[in-house]
């Protein structure tokens, strides 16, 4: 039996690439970051309010790419990505609110150290 071989990398790249398509870099990061502020204070009671989760089992928000949280943002409300609480919240966004609370946690800066 010939075993066949599968890219990782290839399969990693087309998934991506199929879930960004139809939305361009330049809408995700278009939003406005003060009315994203005041849009994501829904989500700072899992996520906190300055984007460092309060929650076990929320990511942290702080600092991530606006076209990465614009995606996944897109994906809850699209149903494909589900979760609970989030599939719920992200129906109730418009474009223009995604590519707002985007900007507010991506211009939210971390620092990180080692631990001595």
């Amino acid at each position: 039996m010939k075993r066949r071989r599968t890219p990782v990398c290839a399969a990693f790249l087309v998934g991506t690439v199929i879930s960004l398509s139809g939305m361009p870099a330049a809408v995700a990061q278009s939003g406005d970051a003060a009315a994203g502020r005041e849009k994501a204070q829904a989500c700072s009671v899992c996520h906190g309010q300055l984007g460092i989760s309060t929650a076990p089992d929320a990511p942290n928000l702080a600092a991530q790419p606006s076209i990465y949280l614009a995606a996944q943002l897109r994906a809850y409300r699209s149903g494909d990505r589900k979760h609970e609480v989030m599939s719920v919240l992200s129906k109730m966004l418009s474009d223009a609110d995604i590519d707002n609370v985007a900007a507010w946690f991506s211009s939210l800066q971390i620092e990180v150290k080692p631990v001595p």
